[in-house]
């Protein structure tokens, strides 16, 4: 189950219940820690579907994929590893800009 379904679950789930589902009621039910934006933008999407309040899963499925790497994971190592090259990248224009500047002085 991705997180945007769980929250829509949740959201159903209490809509069902008669109560409006707001960031901090979800945010408050979620498995796991959720940014808020990533609340927030599934909630203004959403729209109520009484019987959508569970996926039918196999279990064994669901043990394959959570033996995966998830896609955000690589996208984590991608981004961990933009920044570290553009990290790279800075100290060496740092390094050109103060020897230009010790020219520049004598």
């Amino acid at each position: 189950m991705t997180i945007n379904d769980e929250i829509l679950i949740l959201a159903n789930k209490a809509a069902n219940k008669g109560n409006k589902p707001t960031v901090a009621l979800i945010k408050a039910k979620l498995s796991k820690k959720v940014p808020l934006p990533t609340i927030i933008s599934t909630l203004k999407t959403w729209q109520h579907e009484p019987s959508f309040t569970s996926l039918p899963e196999d279990k064994n499925v669901i043990t394959e994929k959570n033996n995966l790497p998830s896609k955000d994971d690589s996208f984590e190592q991608g981004l961990h590893d933009e920044l570290a090259s553009m990290k790279k990248e800075i100290l060496e224009l740092k390094h050109l800009v103060q020897q230009l500047l010790d020219q520049h002085k004598s």
